[in-house]
């Protein structure tokens, strides 16, 4: 536990940066590292997220994308002309052959075969690999990879089947849909998104005691994995993720977007609370049931019943959890569907504290 001398109220303070001690303990378990490492990753993290998108603006057109690393936030670009922009904007500048914009284009690429049928099931998904200045493929071993642009990276090292999260009824936890357990992303003002694949057809959602909690208004799954609740019967909305008695329950303040690199924790009605990083943004994860574009991948475990809950960095909502594979006792991958993305499909806004 964070010494005495170190806590006030359970809660750590340092310069710009509330932490509670729980959230420590926490990141410090699942990341392998010390609390003063977690508290110092917590400070450098936040300086990252706000300085991102003056960053990007800095490297132009020769953005080359930007992930958070060696405590602080990397920015790829194409121009060595740029690079003194992007340092005063407080960035490291790393000089890639590549631009964001042409990495997207051929990731693009793939996705509207994927939407033709042209990919091949044993394909696991693909993505924009900024660190790396890539697009990448995860393939189990033996994929027809034949048909796929030839100047994508080809993994197959580690590779498993994704699968989504939802889970057949068990009682007790946060809310039911036909005959599945999920759980709750973000409240937004009337009512809370989650994931698509949630919705069975039922529509009508129940909470944590079987009354009925309000319904679904609009939801998607395949090509994307987000839905939005809206409630009734009495149930009201609060800014905030539950920690289970593991750590605080966090408040939500914004939605600013981590980058590749950042910690991650995911909070769901099945193994309550883990950490992790975000490992690359802009992901395609081909599930059985088809594929579904522009998700986040992360280190975090999950386990069925957790589809739909949070994933949160600090107190910036970040998205709902929709798939992966492994567990919560031999580790695993973990996808969510970014939250700014579904708040503006359905018009919808946070709410925050």
């Amino acid at each position: 536990m964070v010494s005495v001398s170190a806590i006030v109220l359970s809660t750590i303070t340092i310069p710009a940066v509330t932490a509670s001690a729980d959230v420590v303990d926490a990141m410090s378990r699942d990341l392998g590292i010390t609390q003063a490492q977690a508290l110092t990753r917590i400070r450098a993290e936040k300086v990252a997220l706000r300085i991102a998108p003056a960053a990007e603006q800095a490297a132009a057109d020769a953005f080359g994308g930007s992930w958070y690393a060696d405590g602080k936030l990397n920015v790829a670009v194409t121009d060595p002309a740029r690079v003194e922009a992007v340092k005063a904007a407080g960035a490291q500048p790393v000089l890639r052959t590549k631009t964001l914009a042409s990495l997207n284009a051929v990731k693009t690429g793939i996705d509207r075969l994927s939407k033709a049928g042209s990919v091949s099931k044993d394909v696991a998904g693909w993505r924009v690999d900024v660190q790396r200045g890539a697009v990448v493929v995860d393939a189990l071993p033996g994929a027809d990879v034949s048909g796929l642009p030839k100047d994508v990276v080809v993994n197959t090292e580690g590779v498993q089947r994704p699968q989504t999260f939802a889970a057949g009824t068990v009682g007790g936890d946060p809310f039911y849909t036909g005959n599945v357990r999920c759980s709750i992303g973000f409240s937004v003002h009337g009512g809370y998104v989650t994931a698509g694949h949630c919705n069975v057809g039922a529509w009508n959602v129940y909470g944590w005691d079987r009354s009925w909690q309000g319904e679904f208004v609009g939801s998607s799954f395949p090509t994307n994995d987000y839905g939005w609740v809206r409630t009734g019967g009495g149930w009201w909305n609060v800014p905030v993720v539950l920690g289970w008695g593991q750590v605080s329950d966090a408040l939500v303040r914004g939605s600013w977007e981590a980058p590749p690199g950042t910690s991650v924790c995911r909070s769901g009605s099945t193994t309550h609370w883990h950490c992790g990083v975000v490992q690359g943004r802009n992901e395609t994860v081909n599930y059985q049931q088809g594929a579904v574009y522009e998700m986040v991948g992360t280190s975090v475990c999950a386990e069925p019943g957790d589809s739909g809950g949070s994933f949160i960095t600090g107190d910036q909502a970040q998205g709902v959890t929709s798939g992966g594979y492994g567990n919560c006792s031999g580790g695993g991958r973990t996808w969510f569907q970014p939250v700014n993305e579904i708040l503006r499909t359905y018009g919808l806004t946070l709410l925050t504290a």
